[in-house]
């Protein structure tokens, strides 16, 4: 394990390196096997839909993306603690490129909470994006070609078209990417269980922040509790929460409507047939993993509905989550009908705020509004009520 580390006046941040031994789940290979059920399931689907292709500077097999299997991640903790005994996961929002409006929250609820932060990354996001989608030039072309195929497309910019290109042409993706995610954070923590982390003791304890997507990763780990992990963990769901199919991403930010409309079509609309076509994820969806089954309720508010609202009952005083009442991307509204249930019977708080000055979803705290000082104060805000979910 390769760390480098950087001071920070009362803290310290290190960048550690991480090898993803569940890589192998992802689309580009042409047989697979399911390690602990012993099943073997043969890629027979055409790996691209003519529809979204990319151009071949970014078009590559999922499980040859070298970014994404071997990629860092970022530790910030109190610089009195040698071994840290309290973790905090931050999970990021969608289609993000770099940490920079996280440090300031994750450096928050390490000062607050005086726990270790963990930046960890989502597949094919942050430093697990393939290089070339930071390439504004690149980027800008695809776009404007993409435009000229889909003269009536909304919201495809150079932010957005390699994810939006990558996901309509394969929908499928956003579920093996989540499942590869959620095998990553199972592997880091059974490696520090193991006594294999010099800053985290083996007898850690773990909480969850989660931002937008974000919050669909942390409800998955917690809801699916694998092996016990986390039955104490609280986790705390900011702007997130609502189930996919009652989320807004069209923006020029996260996704295109071509993009949004692929992943609906699939994800929601005709989930059910494609999974008869498709042993592999019927397997790790329908079958015998409880993570796919929880992710698989999560997808579509009318599916699976009692099982969701049944695992939400279950940990309703280890949850919480704060939403803003601007938000058009994951609404209050959908985030209280996830949470509380459909007939608001699970007792999980959900709190809206508003603020004087002008944010949006993707950018809840802009750095550079001119109204900096009520920008701050609903900073602190936030994290004050974060943090005292997290220590009480």
């Amino acid at each position: 394990m390769v760390r480098t580390k950087t001071g920070l006046e009362d803290f310290e941040v290190y960048k550690y390196g991480f090898n993803s031994s569940s890589y192998d789940l992802l689309p580009g290979n042409e047989k697979y096997q399911c390690k602990i059920h012993g099943t073997d399931f043969n890629d027979r689907f055409s790996y691209y839909n003519e529809i979204g292709t990319i151009q071949d500077n970014v078009r590559i097999k999922d499980v040859f993306v070298e970014e994404n299997r071997n990629f860092s991640y970022y530790l910030i903790k109190p610089n009195d603690k040698i071994k840290v005994t309290d973790v905090i996961f931050l999970f990021h929002g969608f289609n993000e490129k770099n940490w920079d409006k996280y440090l300031p929250w994750g450096k928050a609820i390490c000062e607050r909470t005086r726990s270790a932060v963990i930046f960890f990354p989502i597949a094919f996001h942050m430093q697990r994006a393939p290089l070339q989608w930071s390439d504004k030039r690149k980027m800008f072309e695809l776009s404007e070609n993409r435009k000229k195929k889909f003269p009536n497309i909304i919201n495809s910019t150079l932010s957005n078209v390699a994810i939006s290109m990558r996901l309509h042409s394969m929908p499928q993706r956003f579920i093996w990417s989540g499942l590869q995610t959620y095998y990553d954070v199972i592997q880091f923590i059974e490696s520090c269980k193991n006594d294999n982390h010099d800053l985290i003791d083996k007898d850690f304890t773990f909480n969850i922040f989660a931002y937008s997507i974000g919050g669909l990763l942390g409800e998955i780990l917690k809801l699916s509790n694998y092996r016990n992990y986390f039955s104490e963990s609280k986790l705390c769901l900011f702007c997130s929460g609502a189930v996919f199919n009652r989320l807004s991403p069209v923006s020029k930010y996260i996704l295109d409507s071509e993009a949004n409309v692929a992943l609906y079509y699939y994800l929601v609309e005709h989930l059910d047939n494609f999974l008869k076509k498709d042993s592999r994820l019927h397997h790790y969806i329908n079958e015998n993993h409880i993570e796919g089954k929880v992710f698989h309720s999560m997808l579509n508010y009318q599916k699976l509905r009692e099982f969701r609202e049944e695992l939400f009952k279950g940990v309703e005083k280890q949850v919480y989550a704060i939403t803003l009442k601007k938000d058009s991307v994951i609404t209050t509204v959908e985030i209280i009908n996830t949470l509380k249930g459909a007939f608001r019977n699970i007792d999980i708080p959900v709190e809206e705020l508003d603020f004087n000055f002008n944010y949006t979803h993707e950018n809840p705290f802009p750095v550079n509004s001119s109204e900096s000082r009520m920008v701050d104060e609903s900073f602190n805000l936030v994290f004050d009520k974060v943090c005292d979910f997290f220590n009480n």
